[in-house]
């Protein structure tokens, strides 16, 4: 019973500071942009060799539109 005594305030304190923990980050813009950053390793366009393939496969498409 005196463990209850330690352990309620201890778990209401935890909580409310989960909950300031929360809001600062709501606050801070910590989830302005959740898409961004998952989508820019994917759509990384200043790499070279991948602007280089970029540019080859357009150059391709072209040449076969302009034979057909």
């Amino acid at each position: 019973m005196a463990a209850l005594y330690i352990l309620i305030p201890v778990a209401v304190i935890l909580v409310a500071l989960a909950i300031w923990i929360f809001f600062w980050a709501v606050d801070s813009g910590q989830y302005d942009d959740l898409d961004g950053p998952a989508h820019s390793i994917l759509f990384d366009e200043e790499d070279p060799k991948h602007r280089a393939g970029i540019e080859q496969a357009d150059g391709r498409d072209e040449e076969k539109s302009d034979r057909g």
